[in-house]
């Protein structure tokens, strides 16, 4: 039998680390929805006024443009995992979606469910399949309006 103190403390750490996971994924969905906004444009825009408004006084420098640059391409560095991590959540809710209205359908392949975590092979297979499917149905429909 374990120690129960120990499986209490694994359990506590367990905890603490879906906590970070979690905060990093409520950070992520409020950053991208505000950051996704008309304000944060606006802040966007107010920003490279001023910026392009203070050149004069620093006469155009080099560390006037770096600082512009500098800026940018930090905030574009944080953004692409903001986004990515926003795409991904919203990928995986999709297709739970998806399953749940596949598993649901009596007349749909529960075969299709999962199936983004197919190699490309097997998703080209799939593709061709469903070509081929659809392109019957076109004929089929183009038959049926010939008198």
């Amino acid at each position: 039998m374990g120690n129960p103190r120990a499986a209490r403390k694994n359990a506590a750490r367990n905890s603490a680390q879906e906590k970070r996971v979690d905060a990093f994924g409520r950070l992520s969905t409020a950053a991208s929805g505000w950051l996704g906004s008309k304000w944060a444009f606006a802040g966007a825009i107010v920003v490279i006024v001023v910026w392009a408004a203070s050149g004069p006084m620093f006469h155009y420098s080099d560390t006037w443009q770096l600082v512009i640059n500098t800026g940018t391409t930090i905030i574009t560095f944080l953004m692409v995992f903001l986004i990515q991590n926003t795409q991904n959540r919203d990928a995986r809710a999709i297709n739970l979606k998806l399953d749940e209205l596949i598993h649901v359908i009596d007349a749909a392949g529960d075969q299709m469910m999962n199936i983004e975590k197919l190699s490309d092979e097997e998703l080209d297979l799939l593709e061709a399949r469903y070509r081929k499917i659809r392109d019957e149905c076109v004929a089929r429909n183009e038959r049926r309006k010939k008198p």
